[in-house]
């Protein structure tokens, strides 16, 4: 019944844009809970894996018709939304705070936007250029600030948040472009299909099994990244990959104004501190990214 109302009103983007911000600003803290027992990679393709069994059950209904004819873009796809920044961010985690990967995971936007106008013949105007400059400017300055709020050595931890929003901003324009007329639970599906074995099959080369009966915590752990599996990557990419084909893609990747504001609040609940330089940081990425979409 509210779903149905939402359809019929200009209200469906705005409700999707939240939902999605309170689901992906979570996953941070769900990823490090994830590293509590597990290596950066093993996160990452535990993850792909529980979103690919949760999705399985749709992705074959579409295996003769759709994945067949599309197989090389969706794996494409797979591979730049899901499976590698996946890692990069379990990766990133194990040298930054769940809460300052959230902030600089607001880069995506400027990426979206960069490799639009590279190779999807979007235009640029000069302020989205100084968008670009400012909020690169702002990953910049966060990417230098100690663990005790001062500025000190480069963390080169954020360089893999970086290398994901890229191939967020990759996969963004893949679907605007080339996905429009597929719905977003039948990619999301068959997307998952492409990388899940991939996951499985490494996961089985690994310690994983050996962990789940040995270590304590593990299954703990396993647990938190189900619901990031499950929630945090199937359900969100449904609702992300719908939200861009009825908007844009950059309007899609506006979703990260917000997430750092449950990301940030998950860091304080867990101990982690925040200080002046970071809000900065946050600040310039922010006016960047509107500057970017302001005419959008």
């Amino acid at each position: 019944m509210i779903m149905n109302k939402l359809k019929e009103s200009k209200s469906l983007p705005v409700f999707i844009l939240i939902l999605l911000a309170l689901i992906w600003g979570s996953s941070f803290i769900l990823i490090k809970r994830g590293l509590d027992s597990f290596t950066a990679v093993q996160v990452g393709t535990i993850r792909v894996s529980f979103a690919f069994l949760v999705m399985l059950p749709i992705a074959v209904k579409y295996l003769r018709t759709v994945y067949k004819y599309n197989w090389k873009k969706i794996l494409t796809l797979g591979f730049v939304a899901n499976l590698m920044p996946a890692i990069l961010f379990a990766a990133a985690e194990t040298g930054l705070s769940s809460s300052l990967a959230g902030i600089l995971n607001s880069l995506s936007p400027i990426f979206t936007i960069i490799i639009g106008t590279l190779f999807f013949k979007v235009p640029m105007n000069n302020k989205q250029i100084g968008g670009l400059v400012i909020g690169l400017a702002g990953s910049i300055a966060l990417s230098f600030i100690g663990s005790g709020g001062q500025l000190g050595s480069f963390n080169f931890y954020a360089l893999f948040v970086i290398l994901a929003t890229l191939f967020y901003g990759i996969s963004g324009n893949m679907v605007k472009a080339y996905f429009s007329n597929i719905s977003s639970v039948t990619l999301t599906s068959l997307a998952m299909f492409s990388i899940g074995p991939f996951g499985i099959m490494y996961l089985l080369t690994t310690d994983f099994v050996y962990k789940l009966q040995t270590l304590d915590g593990a299954w703990a752990s396993l647990g938190y990244l189900f619901i990031l599996g499950a929630v945090g990557t199937a359900f969100a990419l449904v609702l992300f990959n719908k939200l861009i084909q009825i908007t844009s893609a950059v309007f899609a990747s506006t979703v990260t104004y917000l997430i750092p504001i449950a990301a940030v609040i998950w860091g304080i609940i867990d101990g982690e501190s925040l200080f002046l330089l970071h809000f900065a940081g946050m600040a310039l990425i922010i006016a960047g990214v509107y500057l970017v979409n302001k005419n959008k």
